[in-house]
């Protein structure tokens, strides 16, 4: 169910943590607050079901909002998912309020951040130990990087036939600078024995159903990508608390493979002895096909991989799709483009539906793992319809598909080259 309505979600400033939505269904399903919004008693109250939202809502005019998330685009209501529009992206810097927001649970409420633990342990682990956000940020080397973070289901929504999952298009990516620490420098300090395979992570998020014994999500990456120099657990995000559906206060920062290995709300990791198997680590969760498949194919889990390193891409951040430009001008093409645990070596741009190709001016990387700037300027040879193409490849020499790639059972890793409208009259 995606009711809007009068819904929304109550995020308060960073520090006070977040009331999630079943939070406030749970408020709203009193008897009294119906009432005062309805004008009449709700009948049956006994009977609601607890998942329940009231039709009328519907028919409010009051938006669902992401409280310190600015133009955002809703795409589920339980869990909170919201993507925001290429357009939108065009900061060098992602701010706080235009980062993506992907949950797949319900975040914790009251956060303190001064009582906040991360335990790590592990049967791997050479001991356990429990640390404060003091402590982190006392014990170990404070660092800031520009990092890259993007939803595996990215451009889900152009897969046919359709892929279950949310409909994202091409906004759940950005690259804020985040403050934290080093990964490696704190299980380090646990110890990591010889047998180490992976790390898997929990966090203070439930489960949709309620079910506290349930994990809404425990992923995790191998033991290698674990102790890179850009992995990080991280507090910050532009020099400010994580934003509460970011994580505040505490998460995993791992980038270049998909987001959903940087776990948010972070209260535990462990250093295992064998692959995590956590929740959305088993089955077609976080996996597309060993080998390619037909559209539409039923692929037994035994013949899925789990996804590592992202593909190349590239996002047109200016212009807006739909721009209208006056004939004889050049219009200024910019955007941005990432790949995974490579860099990227050009990005090209074509007006002519990819006959002709011309390149752009390429920035490099703030730091590893930040995505990288191109900007160039395109001149049209007369009115009409144009489509401007951008085109990434990376320093493996892996270009972006003009075509959709690869189909899979939940449309991941869509990296297709990204297109505008522009409309010169």
């Amino acid at each position: 169910m995606q009711e809007r309505g009068m819904m929304e979600l109550i995020a308060g400033d960073p520090a006070g943590g977040v009331t999630p939505l079943l939070t406030r269904r749970k408020f709203l399903f009193q008897a009294s607050a119906f009432s005062a919004y309805l004008g009449l008693p709700v009948a049956f109250p006994h009977l609601v079901p607890q998942s329940w939202v009231p039709v009328a809502f519907a028919a409010s005019s009051k938006p669902f909002v992401i409280a310190g998330k600015n133009g955002l685009r809703i795409l589920n209501d339980r869990p909170v998912n919201a993507e925001t529009p290429a357009h939108l992206l065009d900061d060098d810097v992602t701010p706080n309020s235009r980062l993506f927001v992907r949950n797949n649970g319900i975040p914790p409420v009251n956060v303190n951040p001064e009582t906040w633990r991360l335990t790590i342990n592990g049967e791997s682990a050479s001991s356990s130990k429990t640390y404060s956000l003091a402590s982190l940020k006392s014990k170990f080397e404070n660092i800031d990087l520009q990092l890259t973070l993007e939803c595996g289901g990215n451009g889900r929504k152009e897969f046919v036939p359709p892929a279950s999952g949310n409909q994202w298009s091409t906004g759940a990516v950005g690259c804020p600078t985040w403050q934290g620490v080093r990964l490696r420098d704190v299980l380090l300090d646990v110890g990591i024995q010889q047998d180490a395979v992976y790390l898997g992570f929990y966090g203070a998020d439930t489960h949709l159903s309620g079910d506290l014994t349930k994990s809404a999500i425990s992923r995790g990456v191998p033991i290698a990508k674990a102790l890179e120099e850009e992995s990080m657990i991280a507090w910050g995000m532009n020099n400010q608390n994580l934003h509460p559906m970011n994580g505040h206060p505490l998460r995993l920062l791992i980038s270049g493979w998909p987001g959903s290995v940087s776990g948010k709300w972070l209260n535990r990791l462990v250093i295992r002895n064998q692959i995590h198997d956590g929740a959305k680590m088993l089955g077609n969760a976080y996996r597309v096909p060993a080998n390619p498949v037909a559209p539409g194919t039923k692929v037994a889990a035994s013949d899925m991989r789990i996804i590592e390193a992202m593909p190349v891409k590239s996002l047109i951040t200016y212009p807006e799709s739909g721009l209208r430009h006056n004939p004889g001008e050049p219009l200024s093409v910019r955007g941005h483009a990432w790949a995974g645990d490579q860099f990227i070596k050009s990005v090209s741009v074509s007006a002519d539906f990819g006959q002709t190709w011309q390149a752009t001016r390429l920035s490099r990387p703030v730091n590893k793992q930040a995505w990288q700037h191109f900007e160039t300027k395109v001149r049209f040879p007369g009115a009409g319809y144009y489509e401007v193409w951008a085109k990434a490849t990376d320093s493996s020499n892996l270009s972006q598909p003009m075509v959709l790639p690869g189909w899979n059972p939940k449309g991941y890793l869509n990296n297709a080259a990204h297109r505008v409208a522009v409309y010169v009259a």
